[in-house]
């Protein structure tokens, strides 16, 4: 009978020379890539991870796109996305990962190229049907980054980085960002991919903070069971950035879901630390 460590050295004498599969990280409003900083370092263990920067808020895409009276769409996103990875990743079907607005474009795309798509998780989507909150428009009008992370987070001083409050007090004065924010939610914040859900046949994991502010978590719930492939799980004690706040068991139930055979929402805790590497594609 095989040992249970061999797991544990499979994890950790994964192949180098190998292409691993795809893994595509999409962030929400928040913008920045590094929103993901606690997570990108585990994942890159067993895949190959992209975080396309498809929204930046003082970027010459976005600017270019404003210029032209074109909208900040979720369609527009969906066109960015897909655009970045057929002519720089070129390596389907991916898994996605996404955070909120990132949400919506993960389903859209995966409704859209079914054939793109593997697998797809889900953390606090916005999109699902409810009114959503949004404390990141209230603090770039009042300028207060605290109320910000406050909102966001079930537990900001134990879980925020100072450099998250730093990063969003020197954005709040910048006129440029504003103005991309700001065309940005005008653009995505009435778009709902309720309906779309039906349509995903993808494997697909829904996640929810009990204290979620920002999207209802009941809501998610409800959605959740819509979709024909898919899974629910709702954390207790987090709010609407689990990846950050319950890092820990996010990133192991993340490479779960992605990896095994018949992935559930509520793994134990064996299989959370057994989880063995994908298997790598041939080069």
């Amino acid at each position: 009978m095989p040992s249970p460590l061999n797991g544990i050295f499979s994890r950790l004498r994964t192949k180098q020379y190998a292409r691993r599969p795809s893994l595509v990280l999409l962030n929400g409003l928040a913008e920045q890539s590094e929103t993901w900083y606690r997570n990108r370092r585990f994942w890159s263990r067993y895949f190959e991870v992209f975080i396309p920067n498809i929204l930046v808020y003082e970027g010459r895409a976005l600017h270019d796109q404003i210029g032209s009276k074109a909208p900040i769409s979720v369609d527009y996103l969906v066109g960015q996305l897909h655009t970045y990875l057929a002519q720089f990743v070129q390596t389907p079907p991916y898994h996605f990962v996404s955070s909120s607005l990132g949400g919506k474009v993960a389903v859209e795309f995966a409704v859209r190229y079914p054939e793109l798509t593997s697998r797809v998780v889900l953390l606090c989507p916005s999109g699902m049907g409810d009114k959503e909150n949004l404390p990141i428009m209230e603090g770039v009008t009042g300028r207060s980054p605290q109320a910000l992370v406050k909102s966001v987070f079930y537990d900001a001083r134990k879980n925020v980085d100072p450099g998250v409050v730093a990063y969003y007090k020197s954005r709040f004065l910048n006129k440029r960002w504003k103005l991309g924010f700001i065309k940005t939610v005008r653009g995505t914040l009435e778009y709902t991919v309720r309906e779309q859900l039906r349509n995903m046949r993808c494997p697909t994991l829904l996640v929810t903070g009990v204290e979620d502010k920002v999207c209802d978590p009941k809501t998610a719930e409800e959605a959740a069971g819509e979709l024909p492939n898919g899974v629910f799980l709702a954390i207790p004690k987090c709010g609407h950035a689990p990846q950050i706040e319950k890092a820990w068991k996010i990133n192991r139930l993340v490479v779960h879901f992605l990896s095994a055979p018949q992935p559930t929402a509520r793994p134990s805790w064996t299989q959370l630390l057994l989880t063995k590497p994908p298997r790598p594609r041939a080069s």
